[in-house]
């Protein structure tokens, strides 16, 4: 502060307090009023920007969330009355933690806006096909990531559903493996079989 308004400080809070109030004691009331404002700004600042982070987790998480809902259903639809059964709870355990992880590395690719038009396909297909659930954008109608299993045969080792995805990143030619649970010697029933 430059000496004069200084001086002219000390004189006026001499004559209006009658000599009741110093002029430091007044400058630190000044300079604490002054911390005060300046903290309930900041905090103000970081609350706004703290939920603004916890709203994008939420989101991201929301997501991820109602998308492995639906993959379940969609998984269980796949799989059938007779497949079902049998490879549920290893389907749990081992095949749906990893579909979660995909699918929530794919929704941190994407900012929030994004996430909010992407869908999960609504019917698995049919008899031989692999296609468990696709992740599409709705507002191109184009697949983000497929999810497949498919029936492997190896020789004399009996029949086991490999579970894998594809990406976009590379027009779905990379097989991404989730797992394979085995099933039996015998062949599996067609998918979506019901009892």
């Amino acid at each position: 502060m430059a000496n004069w308004v200084r001086k002219s400080f000390v004189v006026l809070v001499s004559i209006l307090t009658f000599g009741l109030v110093t002029p430091a004691q007044a400058v630190l009331n000044n300079n604490e009023e002054l911390s005060k404002q300046n903290n309930k700004q900041n905090a103000s600042f970081q609350s706004e920007k703290s939920s603004g982070d916890q709203q994008t987790i939420y989101d991201h998480q929301h997501f991820v969330q109602n998308m492995m809902e639906e993959a379940e259903k969609q998984s269980y639809l796949k799989f059938g009355d007779k497949i079902k059964p049998v490879i549920e709870d290893e389907f749990k355990t081992i095949i749906l933690p990893k579909m979660e992880e995909a699918i929530s590395t794919l929704a941190s690719q994407f900012p929030e806006e994004d996430l909010s038009s992407f869908e999960i396909s609504e019917v698995p297909s049919y008899a031989k096909s692999e296609k468990i659930f696709h992740i599409f954008d709705s507002r191109t109608g184009k697949d983000i990531i497929r999810f497949h299993v498919r029936k492997d045969h190896p020789p004399l080792e009996g029949y086991y559903f490999n579970f894998h995805y594809h990406t976009h990143h590379d027009e779905y030619q990379s097989h991404h493996h989730l797992g394979s649970i085995y099933w039996d010697k015998n062949t599996p029933p067609q998918w979506m079989t019901v009892s």
